[in-house]
């Protein structure tokens, strides 16, 4: 109340010139900030673009770490022009953090940017902390499932861990602020009851999430089929497992509405082959060039390591009515699949050509009627 009977007066003994000028240099002191924020901004992205790669510049900006250091930049800006505007009206902001209640109030602003830089810190590092010790351990595994396994648990551990650091910082900074957090913890676990009885799914999405993970069911980069949609697993948080299928549609699903997962890449893959014949065709010579083209392909220096085993000719499936289907499948290392498939197909295009062998395509026979004379 003293300090607001002080600036009315002092407010009220200045001349209109005064004002004006006082304005003015006001004006320039917030100008003069805004500046110096707008070129620390500029240098900043000059800094980030500078860096080897675009995917380090990317992990920086997206740094909760970049993101407090500049909010801090931008406070000590703030500040310094509030401290200039109040000199230039005559307040003397030093003068008055002297007394009880500024010491008061520096002391808590001081402890509460202290643990706010503390919290942001470890929430920044525990992050850095499991991402690089999960890459380590993905690296070392001998196993690629163990791999990929360490490689999905690592967001979900950083997640909850960095969850644990928010609720502790956020409970600290209220016991400094003078709020009780005992009630609150009191009321916050009344809170979760009513919210575990209301948000049932939510708890079974994180329950079933936790199980697919820690039981190897699905990994990041696995192809799986879940109803009709079927692409790469790109991440799997607490909640949901997101697929991006072959032409980039991004498909999110709750693991409560996953019910039944089809994983086409755990421990390895087979790439089925369907070839149908025509029936003048010789189906020996056929099967023959089946075999003789897996073998060659698994030979190949290109898709040696990606071949677990020799082809597996079935034989004729079955008969249809353009000619016998034949069926065969070759055993691969997770995902390789489809590019062993496109190989052989082509190479099985120029077997079958150079044996004769002829893949029919459909048809279809027209029966016209005579002319027929009709009497009068």
């Amino acid at each position: 109340m003293r300090f607001t009977q002080v600036a009315v007066h002092r407010l009220a003994a200045l001349s209109p010139g005064e004002i004006i000028l006082n304005l003015v240099l006001s004006g320039l002191a917030v100008a003069a900030a805004l500046g110096a924020g707008f070129a620390l901004h500029r240098l900043l992205g000059v800094g980030l673009r500078r860096l080897p790669r675009e995917e380090t510049a990317n992990q920086v900006r997206s740094s909760g770490a970049l993101r407090l250091g500049w909010a801090i930049i931008k406070f000590a800006l703030a500040a310094g022009a509030a401290y200039t505007v109040l000199g230039v009206w005559g307040f003397d902001p030093l003068a008055w953090s002297g007394g009880a209640a500024g010491r008061g109030l520096i002391r808590v602003a001081g402890r509460l940017a202290l643990l706010a830089v503390i919290f942001a810190a470890a929430f920044e590092l525990t992050g850095l902390a499991v991402r690089r010790t999960m890459a380590r351990l993905a690296a070392g595994a001998r196993d690629p499932r163990r791999a990929a396994q360490l490689r999905t648990l690592s967001p979900l551990l950083g997640g909850v861990l960095r969850s644990v650091i928010v609720i502790m910082g956020a409970m600290m900074l209220l016991s400094e602020l003078g709020v009780k957090i005992g009630p609150l913890l009191a009321g916050a676990g009344v809170a979760g009851i009513a919210v575990g009885f209301g948000a049932q799914s939510l708890v079974k999405d994180v329950l079933t999430g936790f199980f697919l993970i820690i039981e190897d069911i699905v990994s990041v980069g696995d192809t799986i089929r879940i109803d009709t949609s079927k692409g790469e697993v790109e991440q799997m948080t607490l909640r949901t497992i997101r697929l991006r299928d072959f032409d980039g549609t991004l498909h999110v699903f709750p693991y409560g509405e996953a019910q039944v997962i089809h994983n086409e890449t755990k421990t390895f893959s087979y790439a089925v082959i369907d070839l149908q014949i025509s029936y003048d065709s010789d189906v020996d010579a056929a099967l023959a060039a089946m075999r003789r083209v897996g073998d060659d392909l698994a030979a190949d220096d290109e898709f040696r390591g990606e071949i677990l085993s020799p082809i597996d000719v079935l034989g004729v499936e079955t008969l249809k009515e353009n000619g016998p289907q034949l069926k065969a499948r070759i055993k691969t290392r997770p995902g390789a699949d489809a590019g062993v498939q496109r190989e052989f197909n082509r190479r099985i295009k120029q077997a079958f050509d150079t044996e004769g062998v002829v893949i029919p395509y459909p048809h279809m026979r027209l029966v016209l009627p005579g002319n027929e004379t009709k009497s009068a």
